[in-house]
């Protein structure tokens, strides 16, 4: 495994034991899906690259811009949760009351 594959996958596997294990607010878990987001696209990038495929030139592109809507669709529920709970601590949040 080459050092760039070896940081991109751990940082994926950094992002997913955040998501997994602190998940005390919702702009954290949001952060870590980010991350987790990037880490995907730069590792994808490079492998289009690295393959010099013209066919696989649209998915990181892609994987993009399904980024920027799953970014988009958390800060909008941020923003709710916090105007009608107050807070975005997961643990006031739950499904059952709304």
């Amino acid at each position: 495994m080459t050092p760039v594959h070896f940081s991109f996958s751990s940082a994926f596997v950094l992002g997913l034991m955040g998501l997994a294990f602190h998940r005390t607010h919702l702009l954290s878990a949001l952060l870590c899906l980010e991350g987790m987001m990037l880490s995907l696209f730069i590792a994808l990038a490079l492998w289009t690259l690295q393959f010099e495929s013209t066919g696989f030139s649209t998915a990181p592109m892609l994987l993009l811009a399904f980024s920027a809507c799953e970014a988009s669709t958390g800060l909008a529920l941020l923003v709710a949760t916090a105007r009608t709970h107050g807070t975005d601590r997961l643990q006031n949040l739950n499904l059952l009351q709304c």
